[in-house]
């Protein structure tokens, strides 16, 4: 995709504020929803048949569709995560600079296509029924993507119309996070094995036991994110969620959300397949090729001509560093053809290695991944670890259920094969890339008996396992700092003059906001726990 081209997508994308209260019916996704004919500058009619729709838009847009993909997470987390690097010599995000016309993606759209949706659903459903609470969720999943970039943000008052929307503090934002999840949950307990907006569920079909595990896992999640902040709270919440019941069962617990070119909504990350511009990092590169980790051959492409064989299924898989200049970006070890495109599970272009292609064009269906089964599992073992009940297994246990699960998913179910990998004392290599990196960490596989060790193996296959989700695997590298990432290679980030002691840990707030909601803005500062409003300042949750 080239600049003029990201230019006409900006142009085109909403780029509406929170006083936004029409009720929008851009009811693309994957299905032949029947055109609603409604003026879009006034509230619409709501009735029975429509509230499935407006559920779908709101799934839609809250697990970032395709039309926000690119600029709102793989120009970002994605990179920060260190699940690709850039290959594009203008995409100066992977070189820590955050373009603010860009990253609103991760904003607008769940004030303008989630919000309003969800809020109708509400406003014309039992608060007791099962359509009610599953909206209840997915405005959790939502905003927790939003608030996990800035921190304060719009929140209890969204949707209302006032001249000025105020900030909330993230704590707060999250203890309601809970307090939605929970109650969510005990409204849907009663109508377990019964379904609810059927095909219009676009992740689950409208199975309620599905969604019951759904939000406790997210709930989970959120209790772990803040373990290092309020481990009181963290832990009570985490042990209600398992106990309650979380995903466990990989693939039939694992969310996806469907996607189709039938609609217009392909998965964003096989959208960008066909620009070639992003490759594996030097970091994957590292850790699947030194761990000889059979996901390999899903997660990524073999490289076209590649300089660096490795034996056996792991030749021609190579990464680039995150953070090169235009001038590196250019030598011969670090050009598209010499390192690894996304997988075939998301390549669109018919890629040939060796007579052999690769690549095959039935990308637009593929599924996008939401939460997993292997996640609970990781997350899970971390608790154990912090000495929470975690449903009476060790750590060790759900670490390799961990794997397990997150192995189930991509389809290798040898147990042979899984068990290898469990045991194995494997750890990263040098992944030979254009700047001679060496290993980026010595975390071996197999169950350490060094408790700090051991928390690193969590975090790394966590990591793994997450793939490609690089919103999580960002904001799980802030909270824990555990993770080991390759320090990026150059910064054009004013602020950020040593990679090595300095990371992103935030995105400022949008500057389109200041020009529209700026007595907002400047009052949220203050919210941000005494630092300024810049990408250095963490989060509520990230004490490290």
């Amino acid at each position: 995709m080239n600049m003029s081209q990201i230019n006409q997508l900006l142009n085109n994308r909403l780029q509406t504020t929170l006083l936004a209260g029409a009720l929008l019916f851009s009811l693309s996704c994957t299905k032949k929803f029947t055109q609603i004919d409604t003026d879009k500058n006034s509230i619409a009619t709501v009735t029975p048949a429509t509230i499935p729709f407006l559920f779908s838009h709101a799934e839609d847009i809250a697990t970032v569709n395709q039309a926000n993909y690119q600029v709102a997470q793989n120009l970002f987390a994605d990179q920060y995560a260190q699940y690709f690097g850039c290959e594009a010599t203008y995409f100066g995000s992977d070189r820590l600079v955050i373009n603010q016309a860009w990253v609103g993606a991760n904003f607008n759209p769940y004030y303008t296509d989630v919000l309003p949706q969800i809020q109708s659903i509400w406003a014309n459903t039992d608060s007791l029924s099962a359509e009610h609470a599953m909206a209840e969720i997915v405005w959790v999943l939502a905003f927790q993507k939003a608030t996990d970039y800035w921190g304060p943000i719009p929140y209890f008052s969204a949707g209302t119309v006032a001249q000025s929307v105020p900030y909330d503090a993230q704590d707060k934002i999250y203890y309601d996070f809970f307090n939605r999840l929970d109650a969510a949950v005990a409204v849907l307990t009663p109508f377990a094995g019964t379904n609810a907006y059927g095909s219009y569920d676009l992740i689950f079909g409208g199975d309620v036991n599905h969604w019951i595990k759904f939000a406790n896992t997210l709930r989970l999640r959120c209790a772990l994110r803040i373990s290092k902040v309020d481990p009181t709270r963290a832990q009570s919440e985490a042990e209600a969620a398992v106990a309650a019941g979380v995903m466990t069962t990989s693939p039939g617990d694992d969310a996806f959300i469907e996607r189709s070119s039938v609609g217009g909504d392909i998965n964003g990350l096989s959208t960008m397949s066909d620009w070639n511009e992003f490759r594996m990092s030097a970091t994957m590169a590292s850790v699947l090729k030194g761990y000889q980790d059979p996901r390999i051959v899903d997660y990524f492409l073999p490289t076209v001509n590649s300089g660096n064989p490795t034996p056996g299924i792991f030749a021609n898989y190579d990464g680039v560093r995150n953070g090169l200049t235009v001038a590196q970006q250019t030598l011969a070890p670090n050009l598209a053809v010499a390192n690894s495109h996304q997988g075939q599970r998301w390549a669109s272009t018919n890629v040939t290695v060796g007579g052999t292609i690769v690549g095959i064009a039935t990308y637009t269906n593929t599924p996008q991944n939401v939460i997993e089964s292997a996640e609970a599992y990781f997350l899970r073992a971390e608790g154990a670890m912090l000495g929470w009940n975690m449903g009476g297994q060790t750590p060790q246990q759900l670490y390799e259920a961990g794997i397990t699960a997150s192995m189930n998913q991509w389809g290798i179910t040898d147990a042979t094969v899984i068990s290898n990998y469990i045991s194995s004392t494997n750890t990263p290599i040098a992944p030979g890339d254009g700047l001679n990196s060496p290993a980026v960490s010595n975390v071996p596989i197999k169950w350490s008996t060094d408790p700090t060790m051991e928390m690193e193996q969590i975090m790394t296959q966590k990591w793994l396992g997450l793939f490609p989700d690089g919103m999580e695997a960002w904001a799980d590298y802030r909270r824990s700092h555990v993770l080991p990432l390759y320090p990026v290679a150059n910064s054009d980030n004013p602020l950020i003059t040593n990679t090595s002691t300095q990371w992103l840990r935030r995105i400022p707030f949008l500057l389109s906001e200041k020009q529209t909601n700026g007595a907002a803005v400047t009052a949220a500062v203050p919210l941000l726990g005494g630092g300024p409003d810049n990408e250095l300042t963490p989060l509520w949750w990230d004490k490290n």
